[in-house]
């Protein structure tokens, strides 16, 4: 299979590349900062791209994409977190950025895709519960999954041949969770206090257990309506 994965430097993103990789897949993974570890299998291929630079996405995705011809599932893991803080304290600026990345950069990959491949037959975007939830201080992240999940729903409505799905991986422990780590208590957050009790705990799934599940739940993915927003706690 041809498998094309985002964020592959670290995390997540590297846990996906390694768990397909050993399923004898070919990956093409793309992220700003290359993996050494990864670039050793013979069945990686890597694009080092800033998917803020929308240009350069249009740019270079195509002949990254000549060899593949076409991609089996592509996994839209990439994604920034942005600042913990009140609504009125974030600025729009700093939406900006989170959207970009999160929600933007995802569409431009898509829409480059669809005009470079002879067919795609699965795009799951990484997700998360912040889409729904509505913790206070997660304001341009939550607002940013929300808006790919409805993003993805649309796509879903558009291109019938192809199965979309944005999917909540669950808790990671991943340098997402060293940064909310960091954090200074703040009662105004008790999401925060949260994390941080199921991190030192021993609770947060590594990042490839955590592929190892988001794995499962791509495959299962096929049983519920395309566009749907899956967690995978659910299922």
């Amino acid at each position: 299979m041809h498998i094309l994965i985002t964020g592959t430097s670290r995390g997540l993103g590297e846990g996906l590349a390694l768990h397909y990789l050993d399923r004898g897949d070919k990956v093409f993974g793309i992220s700003r900062n290359d993996n050494r570890g990864l670039e050793k299998h013979q069945n990686f291929k890597f694009l080092p791209l800033d998917l803020s630079d929308f240009d350069g996405i249009r740019n270079k995705l195509p002949g990254f994409l000549v060899e593949a011809g076409h991609i089996d599932i592509a996994i839209l893991n990439a994604g920034v977190l942005g600042e913990i803080k009140d609504m009125g304290e974030c600025s729009l600026d700093e939406i900006e950025r989170v959207m970009d990345i999160n929600v933007w950069a995802n569409k431009v990959l898509i829409d480059t895709m669809y005009e470079n491949l002879e067919r795609i037959s699965q795009v799951v975007a990484v997700s998360s519960g912040a889409a729904v939830l509505g913790n206070r201080g997660w304001n341009a992240y939550s607002i940013s999954k929300a808006a790919l999940n409805m993003m993805i729903k649309l796509y879903a409505r558009e291109r019938e041949e192809t199965h979309f799905s944005a999917i909540a991986p669950g808790l990671i422990d991943s340098a997402m969770q060293d940064y909310i780590y960091s954090l200074a208590d703040d009662p105004r957050f008790p999401s925060l206090r949260r994390l941080k009790d199921a991190k030192s705990g021993g609770e947060m799934p590594s990042a490839g257990e955590a592929a190892e599940t988001l794995a499962k739940a791509v495959i299962k993915a096929h049983n519920e309506e395309s566009g749907s927003f899956i967690d995978v706690r659910e299922i």
